[in-house]
């Protein structure tokens, strides 16, 4: 009997002991890196695991963000300073290997506050679990060379190469650079970029269904959370201390959904009045479908489409825990809305696919997924379905577009030639529909390093009578 206790003891131990920082950001980065998995996902997935383990503290989470988004985002220029101290091709070195010198000079060159023994000394210690006796040594030569000669890593003259030298500075794809530096200029393309960097406050936006924000504001105060009220929207709290969301039992009771302030906006541009019919051309995962559902006091019809009947599912998940229940959804190719639903719509927001090139704080591998072609690809698609959307508006209805790309192929350019051929649509001046800082804008656009918020565009357009 002694024994047998002494066997569940020990594995009840096992199951509840600390784990590796390291090794856990190592097994996201692998994911990332091998597998094609998105880093918000992956690290969400394996940090809620193991916190329902018992096995991450607060802190622990804290590291293994940093030490994931920060390696992942760093990507090419981490491949650049590795250059200086290889005596082979990067390509040429094992997967995990190759990750875990990537891990190790994020915190030799990026992270101040890490020893560099801990760097260099714990790279070593996942180099034996991971590799053999020759990677070991291999790792720890190369590790300990870029912490003993620092200076051989000398970044592009800004000058003579400025694309070059923002990119390697700022973890940025080099084609995206230069359009930035040929569009904005090089001090505003370099504050744009470093914003980039900085991982974003988390926001929320208060369920006014079922709380008013500075009852939330309160209910997350007693959970932990610190926020403050957003000055942006009437019911956004930007977080800047917050647990892990998954413990949190105001968002399972549906107070609030996690939103960016600028995602917020849109809602609010297209101004859903309570029983009305609108349709959310391209709603699902339905964060700005459930905002309008509670905008219109849970009242009226709102239609949520989308392609994919799996992402379609996450709305009604949402909608469910919001409480709200004027929400259908209904799988099917927006650029045959105006099939379905000709002259039917109040108002209708097409919050296309896009770029996502307003949101690279926010998902930090996917400036590396993205090349310039996508420019080229998803204009003709953005047009088409704002095409087909502006069918399915009435007479004296409201049209909203919207994106999270800063690029004027997705953004301006779309708007203006859609006004130019149809002449039954006016443009009506986004920025006076805004809830608290009207702004004189016709058209919005919002920037991260000008406006602290994601990169967003907005424009709304009246259907004539």
């Amino acid at each position: 009997m002694i024994l047998i206790q002494q066997q569940k003891l020990k594995m009840v131990t096992s199951m509840t002991k600390k784990v590796d920082a390291r090794e856990v950001a190592l097994k996201v980065i692998n994911e990332v890196e091998s597998k094609g998995a998105y880093a918000n996902i992956a690290l969400a997935h394996e940090i809620n695991r193991r916190i329902s383990q018992g096995q991450l503290s607060d802190q622990d989470r804290r590291f293994i963000t940093e030490l994931v988004y920060g390696t992942v985002k760093a990507g090419a220029t981490l491949d650049w300073i590795l250059g200086n101290y290889l005596n082979r091709p990067i390509t040429k070195i094992a997967p995990v290997i190759r990750n875990i010198l990537r891990l190790g000079i994020y915190q030799l060159f990026f992270l101040e506050k890490v020893p560099v023994s801990a760097a260099c000394n714990q790279s070593v210690e996942l180099a034996k679990k991971y590799g053999h006796a020759g990677t070991v040594k291999f790792v720890n030569g190369v590790l300990r060379n870029a912490a003993r000669s620092p200076e051989k890593v000398e970044y592009p003259n800004q000058d003579k190469q400025p694309a070059k030298y923002l990119s390697l500075k700022y973890f940025h794809p080099e084609w995206l650079v230069e359009r930035w530096v040929n569009r904005l200029g090089f001090s505003a393309c370099e504050a744009l970029c470093q914003t980039n960097n900085i991982t974003p406050l988390l926001s929320l936006r208060t369920n006014t269904i079922k709380i008013d924000r500075k009852q939330l504001l309160q209910r997350l105060e007693e959970e932990g959370v610190l926020c403050h009220e957003s000055v942006w929207t009437p019911e956004g709290l930007v977080c800047y201390q917050h647990p892990s969301l998954s413990t949190l039992k105001s968002l399972q009771e549906g107070l609030f959904q996690v939103q960016d302030e600028s995602s917020m906006l849109v809602a609010h541009i297209l101004d859903p009045k309570p029983g009305e019919f609108i349709i959310d051309a391209c709603g699902a995962p339905g964060g700005k479908t459930t905002h309008i559902a509670a905008l219109m006091d849970n009242t009226g019809q709102i239609l949520s489409t989308d392609i994919y009947e799996h992402k379609l599912e996450i709305t009604r998940e949402n909608a469910t825990r919001l409480g709200l229940t004027n929400i259908e959804t209904r799988a099917l190719d927006a650029v045959t809305l105006d099939q379905f639903f000709p002259g039917k719509a109040d108002k209708v927001l097409v919050d296309a696919p896009c770029s996502g090139l307003g949101v690279l704080r926010r998902k930090p591998d996917s400036r590396w997924r993205k090349t310039a072609d996508i420019l080229q690809d998803l204009p003709k698609l953005q047009s088409a379905i704002l095409t087909s959307a502006a069918q399915c508006v009435k007479p004296g209805g409201t049209l909203v577009y919207s994106t999270c790309t800063t690029e004027p192929e997705e953004n301006q350019n779309i708007v203006n030639n859609f006004l130019n051929t149809h002449s039954d649509f006016d443009l009506e001046p986004a920025g006076e529909y805004l809830p608290i800082q009207r702004r004189p804008d016709k058209m919005l656009q919002l920037w991260p390093h000008l406006d602290g918020v994601d990169g967003f565009f907005i424009a709304r357009m009246k259907r004539r009578n």
